[in-house]
């Protein structure tokens, strides 16, 4: 077999059999491609039966190949991974593969990460333009102010051998972040604390529902998060002015409760990333000191390439889910319409043939998809297409507006280096204890 090409052959539309370029050049139909590898129901029953985690089952879906197949239950799942097929589902074909209810759209209601349709381009349209190139320039002295916060606190701490846990020193940074975006504001010791209930809240969503499995009982979190919101939206409504997101949302938005869903989504989308993958750097550096001096001889680029290298390794939204809405050929084999198909750029990332020692913190290769020789779809930590994430840009400056003030001036050193808990999310396992050296 050649490397899979997918594309659509012209004037073939919705029920019709679709044709693609892929063996030898001759066209293969989705009537005619063969379907993808699947695991044995045996595998699935004895992963079931051990109480493995979907995690566990998918690197076995993977091991198959770049498209594989597995069903549980109710669930009929295929794992893409090969950068083509992934550049296709998210990219160019996003109206073939689409978000259906999302797993966090509990927490989340009907906020942008959640919406679709024309309720989703819209929120889109609105909230793009201020975490997006210019709109980001707004918040700099937002995101400063908590750098000086952040780097204040572990300067106390620093030399005094007090054990901190770094992982909530990164999460209150990166919710003061936001915190001050929204309301214009630092955020308090006491509402961070009320606010670490959307970390419960990911811990115990499930990344795929296990069949027979009860929703997780999470009312006391979800009115934890509620009552912050309500709160904070009617303090602001009683300011008279104001340059927060949050005054934006209130005059741009009909409905109190589409502000409180938007809000909940930047609380969470806003702090989660950038204070994951802090934390999954800090746990490299731990033990690979020299990159720190690495990046720190290349300033601003040597920065930018550890965050990359960090989030190919620890993408933090590991899974990305989308459903088939027709029949499909991906990277020669079929998918048919009602099929789950799961991108995921964590196995992407650590594919052995697109990546020399995949496993490996070796910020000094190259990242950028268009830099990669696979191609687009071979790096995409923040995903693709139409619904890339679009708090990128966000995130980066975050990451470095803190790293660029205490990667030079601080060492943290752990007591401790938990592995991944691959939830919504995939974050270390536990807390980061450990004390703060001046460098």
């Amino acid at each position: 077999m050649t490397g899979a090409h997918v594309e659509d052959s012209h004037g073939v539309g919705a029920g019709m059999v679709r044709a693609v370029p892929y063996y030898g050049g001759f066209a293969v139909t989705s009537h005619r491609a063969p379907a993808p590898p699947a695991l044995s129901p045996a595998v699935v029953a004895d992963w079931q039966a051990g109480g493995g985690s979907v995690f566990e089952l998918l690197s076995l879906v993977n091991a198959l190949g770049p498209v594989a197949r597995v069903s549980f239950g109710a669930v009929d799942a295929v794992l893409v991974s090969q950068p083509e097929a992934v550049h296709h589902v998210l990219a160019l074909h996003p109206e073939r593969y689409v978000k259906r209810s999302h797993r966090l759209a509990p927490l989340l209601g009907g906020g942008v990460l959640t919406a679709s349709g024309d309720p989703w381009r819209a929120q889109r349209r609105l909230l793009q333009r201020h975490f997006t190139g210019q709109g980001i320039r707004r918040f700099e002295g937002a995101i400063d102010g908590a750098a000086e916060r952040a780097s204040l606190l572990w300067e106390r701490a620093s030399g005094t051998g007090e054990v901190r846990d770094l992982a909530g020193d990164l999460r209150f940074y990166s919710l003061d972040v936001i915190w001050r975006c929204l309301t214009g504001r630092p955020v308090t010791p006491e509402t961070y604390e009320e606010l670490r209930a959307v970390d419960a809240i990911i811990g115990a969503l499930p990344v795929v529902p296990r069949p027979g499995d009860a929703p997780p009982d999470l009312g006391p979190e979800f009115a934890r998060i509620d009552a912050v919101v309500e709160r904070t939206i009617a303090e602001v409504r009683a300011s008279p002015s104001g340059a927060g997101l949050l005054h934006v949302l209130l005059e741009a938005y009909d409905t109190e409760q589409l502000v409180r869903d938007e809000v909940a989504t930047l609380i969470f989308a806003g702090h989660e990333t950038t204070a994951t993958t802090l934390a999954w750097l800090y746990l490299f550096l731990d033990a690979e000191p020299h990159w720190r001096a690495w990046a720190l001889e290349r300033g601003a680029d040597g920065v930018r390439a550890l965050l990359a290298e960090t989030l190919r390794l620890y993408p933090v939204a590991w899974l990305m889910p989308r459903h088939a809405t027709e029949d499909d050929v991906l990277a020669g084999y079929r998918v048919g319409a009602g099929d789950i198909v799961l991108t995921s750029p964590y196995f992407t990332h650590r594919d052995p043939g697109l990546w020399p020692e995949p496993d490996a913190f070796r910020p000094d290769r190259p990242h950028l998809a268009e830099r990669h020789p696979a191609g687009h779809g071979a790096y995409y930590p923040f995903g693709l297409g139409p619904r890339a994430c679009l708090g990128a840009q966000f995130t980066h400056r975050e990451a470095q507006a803190l790293l660029e003030r205490v990667l030079p001036a601080f060492v943290p050193k752990l007591l401790d280096r938990p592995g991944p808990a691959f939830d919504i999310t995939v974050h270390p396992a536990g807390p980061l204890p450990g004390t703060i050296q001046r460098a």
